[in-house]
Parts: C-alpha cells; structure tokens; sequence
C-alpha cells in the first residue's frame, strides 16, 4: 500500500490477492469462531444465531424483535423466525405489547437462562484456543468493533 497524507487517499494495488483482503480475513477468523463453537453450541441444542438473540435477550431482559434486530445487525424480518424456534424449544417467551400491540416484546424463560449459565465454555474454548490472554482478547475485540463502526460510518463501537 503506499503511504499518502490521508488513508482515504492512499493507493491499493488492483486487484489484491486474497490473503491481503482484510474482509478475507475477518470472515476467516468468524468461520474458525464458528467451527469452534458448534459442538459446544449443539450440546447446549442452540445455533450460533440463536446463542446470539439469548446472549442479547440475557444482557438486557426484554427486548422487542426490532430491538434485536437493532442489536444484533439483523433484520426483523431474520429475528422473528428464531425467535420463534427458540419459543418452541422453551428457551424464551413473546407477548404482544400491552401499549402497542404491533411491538413483540420477547423474554428469556428459565430454561433460557439456564442455557445461558452454560456459555462461558466458549470463552473458555476462544482462550485456550487462541493461547490469547484476556485482556489481549478485550484489546482485540474492541479494536474490531472500533474498526466495524468506522466502516459502518457511525464512528462508536457498536
């Protein structure tokens, strides 16, 4: 890459090999992410997307489906079907909004929070995986979600 005054400025040999694509490399390191929890993820009878909603559901208490859909990048239209899934498995609960009836408002069950209490094997699996430090892995992740906002032109770590 050759150096100019300004990044945006700055010059990109066309076209850069795979290995030198920064996209290449953080869809890489997601499927490695996401290999590494599958087992782990299957004992628990959840997906990853699903791990993802409980993870949300679990920090807050309840959201509304555009809420997830506003935390998790995604939208409603792809949160309602697991949310739904994850209904059915007896892992979290919808009603109605008593204010506006359109809204959804979903809960985890207890069941759900105790999926939830099983979870911290897979930070413990990234660790000792990646032979990263915690604090090393919190430097990382924020770097990535600085770096994700910038990108996404909102300037803040999402």
């Amino acid at each position: 890459m050759t150096q100019s005054s300004s990044p945006a400025s700055s010059t990109i040999p066309a076209p850069l090999k795979l290995d030198d694509q920064l996209c290449f490399a953080l869809y890489s390191a997601s499927m490695s992410v996401g290999r590494l929890y599958k087992p782990l993820l299957d004992e628990m009878g959840i997906t990853y997307p699903q791990f993802l909603v409980l993870s949300a559901l679990n920090e807050v208490g309840t959201l509304t489906v555009g809420g997830l859909a506003g935390r998790l990048s995604l939208e409603p239209s792809t949160i309602t079907p697991l949310v739904k899934r994850l209904e059915v498995a007896g892992l979290v609960t919808r009603k109605r909004g008593q204010a506006d009836e359109r809204q959804v408002q979903v809960a985890l069950t207890g069941e759900g929070q105790g999926v939830m209490a099983k979870t911290p094997c897979l930070a413990q699996a990234m660790l000792a995986r990646s032979g990263m430090s915690i604090d090393e892995v919190k430097a990382f992740n924020a770097s990535v979600k600085a770096f994700g906002a910038r990108i996404a032109g909102t300037g803040e770590a999402a």
